[in-house]
């Protein structure tokens, strides 16, 4: 049974394996800098492990918007190959919200890929709602 625990701040780099199974396109060099920045602006990280073997990770945003109140956002959810298909990651979940819920928050909301079609599953069998779209521009 895995155990989950936020990672240390020094500890953060530890997540860059399973950053890079979610955007093999990029490089770790860029990937470790939007790390050290993320890290100013108040991301956290949770850490599902088996004994100190790190197998599963999400990172967390907290915020307030207008439309839904405080809430915390589960961010590059990603649980270890090798230990997938085993509830990991809805025991995960389940911790996040406990999270959520000690932070004050009283929703929990999300972005995940629409060609990500086992995401879009995952989240929608876990209550999640579709309620817009996610635009993104270059400046």
């Amino acid at each position: 049974m895995p155990h989950f625990a936020l990672i240390p701040d020094e500890s953060l780099h530890t997540i860059l394996p399973f950053i890079m199974l979610l955007n093999p396109k990029s490089d770790e060099t860029t990937m470790l800098a939007r790390l050290e920045e993320m890290r100013t602006q108040a991301y956290v990280c949770v850490g599902a492990y088996d004994g100190d073997r790190l197998i599963g990770v999400s990172g967390l945003w907290i915020m307030t918007k207008f439309y839904v109140g405080k809430h915390i956002e589960p961010d590059n959810v990603i649980i270890h190959p090798d230990y997938r298909g085993q509830g990991i990651g809805e025991q995960m979940l389940a911790w996040i919200f406990e999270y959520g819920r000690s932070q004050g928050c009283i929703a929990s909301e999300l972005n995940c890929y629409v060609a990500n079609k086992k995401g879009v599953r995952f989240w929608i069998n876990r209550g999640y709602d579709i309620i817009g779209y996610h635009f993104q521009r270059s400046l």
